[in-house]
């Protein structure tokens, strides 16, 4: 009786493993047959288009960029991811008109994506400001001589912003631009971010009558400090108040990230675990975000400055890039205010696409 149960059993588990392997196989023909479709949808077909994606050896390790562009003769944008490590392009396929106007580059920085793919946790020592600067300056150069340009126009969004601006600041002959989004000022980004939390709760908590949670927020709205112990009644009433997340925000594009073309299930693994590891040192009260000021490093420059900045960017909230911009000199500045969010080049890519050709395309040569 025994040998005829556990012989039911050996059955039952082949056939169940057997419908598994069934199931998976149709998943992953299904996911080939989008990226296929995806491919033809994204592919660029002009003569003088160029679609490029390879490893490039930039601060002494392989980092990986795509190029894409329906002309050469365009100028070339170099898109400075956020994050810490949170990889672009696999988000991107809402990109495409932009294509017709600026040839794109998107680079998996130092810790992010297929760069940290490539050489995994080897690079904890190199990540810093510093070096990831240089990283930015280096790509710069290459990029240059690599599509035969005097000068590019560098875009950074949220962490991109703050490292990017660092990069221009270090060399400004390379660049026709700035163009900073979801700008990060330094640590008072994120006070002002966190007393938004709070006001936000609060009317969280009014509306759903939560006197507990209004008893604990009130005395924090006073004194919006960012301390270890309000940081935690923050947390604890943001689950419980469901306070919208950071990635709460609905991606734009005929391209979903898992179907992206070339974005293998290794790639989705590494993107993933990029933007953890990479948190684990550009982020945090101790990363160089709360540590160090965008101001620091002077307010004069030599290049064309623009924002472009949400009208309801609760992470990276506009008043303190406001307050930079106000400060900063430049041959030309412009604070442009859309309506949106922290991810308008993601969930509103025609709107800031619109912004680049009015406000940053007069400025950048072929």
């Amino acid at each position: 009786m025994l040998r005829k149960a556990a012989r039911l059993i050996g059955v039952s588990l082949l056939g169940l493993a057997g419908v598994l392997i069934v199931v998976a196989a149709a998943g992953l023909g299904f996911r080939a047959y989008r990226q296929y479709l995806a491919a033809e949808t994204l592919a660029i077909r002009a003569p003088n288009g160029v679609q490029e994606g390879a490893f490039v050896d930039i601060g002494g390790i392989k980092q990986w960029i795509q190029i894409r562009g329906e002309d050469r003769d365009n100028p070339v944008l170099l898109f400075v991811h956020g994050g810490p490590g949170g990889s672009s392009w696999p988000m991107s396929s809402g990109w495409r008109p932009w294509e017709k106007h600026f040839t794109i580059v998107q680079w998996d920085q130092r810790g992010a994506g297929r760069t940290y793919g490539a050489a995994g946790d080897s690079l904890a020592p190199t990540m810093t400001l510093e070096r990831m600067t240089q990283d930015g300056v280096e790509l710069a150069e290459y990029l240059r001589t690599h599509l035969h340009k005097q000068k590019i126009v560098l875009v950074g969004h949220s962490w991109g912003s703050f490292l990017g601006i660092h990069i221009v600041k270090q060399r400004p002959d390379l660049f026709y631009a700035y163009v900073g989004t979801g700008q990060v000022v330094g640590r008072v980004t994120f006070e002002k971010s966190f007393e938004l939390a709070i006001t936000h709760l609060q009317e969280l908590a009014q509306s759903a009558g939560n006197s507990e949670a209004l008893a604990e927020l009130a005395p924090i709205a006073a004194r919006p400090l960012m301390n270890p112990q309000n940081r935690l009644v923050a947390d604890r009433w943001s689950k419980a108040l469901a306070l919208p997340s950071i990635e709460s925000f609905q991606l734009a594009g005929p391209i979903p990230p898992p179907f992206m073309p070339d974005f293998s299930l290794p790639d989705w693994y590494y993107w993933r675990k990029g933007m953890a590891f990479s948190a684990k040192y550009l982020r945090g009260r101790e990363g160089p975000m709360f540590k160090r000021d965008v101001a620091s490093l002077g307010l004069a420059f030599p290049i064309p400055v623009i924002f472009i900045e949400g009208d309801a960017d609760y992470n990276t909230p506009g008043e303190p890039a406001q307050q930079l911009f106000n400060q900063i000199t430049a041959p030309h500045k412009e604070f442009v205010r859309v309506h949106g969010g922290h991810f308008i080049p993601f969930d509103r890519p025609d709107e800031f696409l619109a912004e680049l050709v009015a406000h940053v395309r007069p400025f950048a040569g072929n």
